[in-house]
């Protein structure tokens, strides 16, 4: 806030009765500082016991008149500010507050955004699976990935966990376990989510079998673990502080759906394949499209009242 300078007012009925009184010339002995050294004066001299007689002289009544003027100034200038402040105070309380807001802990955080016990719940338990790393080595782990492809390919004899197969479903190497990286386990929950509730809408996308393609589409399997990736960076689930609009509005959605990530990243999937297609992209503009899709899908969360996924928008997009 900008701050404007105070203009001294003058104040002509003390300067009337100062300038009687004072010479118009100020002399030298106000303009020494109030410590100034004087050497030349004696301990006596600075302690005359008998001052009474020299204080109504002329040097006397013009320090007098001076200060009369400078205390004048100081007390207007103190009332001033303080009508300011009082003007602006509340601004400046409520500014702060939401700066402390902004800036508090997980469980002032969790107070301001008046959580259920039950949202509470279901998001700890959805920060606990997005810490889970992909371990190649894990039975639960590699049971996953067999279903994946059991539900991607029915008619289909499973492969090896380490084949060129699997760069069919959109991996990139061989091995599907180098590219969960910062997805996570999670990733692949996501994915098998999306085949069981959403079968006719994964296969559409699995196989690219909307719309006029490119010749290099992205890579099916990798885009999902990017959305999952994308998802958990814009709701603020890592960071545990839920500052944002768009995190406490999908805080707000845990009350009605246990899954409402999971629902969010079918959609999410669906809106970037139809931006894709809108655009005529290729292999070299996912990075793109995916930013806009997560500005869509900022949007479309902050819209308004929304109490579930299913009440977006773009989920009309899902085939079941």
């Amino acid at each position: 806030m900008a701050s404007k300078a105070i203009k001294r007012k003058p104040y002509t009925a003390d300067i009337d009765r100062s300038e009687k009184q004072m010479e118009t010339i100020i002399p030298d002995s106000v303009r020494e500082p109030l410590l100034g050294n004087r050497t030349h004066e004696s301990k006596s001299d600075r302690h005359e016991p008998n001052m009474q007689p020299n204080l109504w002289d002329g040097k006397g009544q013009e320090r007098l008149g001076w200060m009369h003027i400078i205390s004048t100034f100081i007390a207007q200038s103190v009332r001033k500010i303080g009508n300011a402040l009082s003007q602006f105070g509340p601004l400046l309380a409520k500014f702060f507050s939401r700066s402390c807001a902004s800036h508090g802990s997980h469980d002032e955080q969790a107070v301001l955004l008046d959580l259920s016990p039950l949202q509470e719940e279901r998001l700890r338990f959805l920060r606990q699976r997005l810490n889970v790393p992909f371990d190649s080595s894990s039975v639960k782990h590699q049971d996953a990935l067999k279903e994946l492809w059991r539900l991607a390919y029915p008619s289909r004899q499973l492969p090896p966990l380490k084949s060129d197969l699997w760069k069919e479903m959109g991996w990139q190497n061989s091995d599907p376990a180098t590219d969960f990286r910062a997805g996570g386990f999670m990733s692949l929950e996501n994915l098998i989510y999306f085949a069981r509730n959403y079968p006719d809408s994964f296969h559409s996308l699995l196989h690219k079998a909307d719309g006029k393609r490119s010749e290099w589409e992205y890579p099916f399997a990798v885009a999902g673990v990017n959305i999952s990736y994308m998802l958990v960076q814009m709701l603020d689930l890592q960071s545990g502080k839920m500052g944002t609009k768009v995190s406490s509005q999908f805080v707000q959605l845990l009350r009605e759906d246990e899954m409402a990530f999971d629902n969010l990243f079918c959609m999410a999937f669906q809106m970037l394949d139809a931006q894709w297609l809108t655009r005529q992209a290729s292999y070299m503009e996912f990075n793109e499209v995916l930013k806009s899709m997560r500005i869509q899908l900022e949007q479309e969360l902050t819209i308004g009242s929304i109490s579930c996924v299913q009440e977006m928008p773009s989920f009309r997009l899902l085939k079941r």
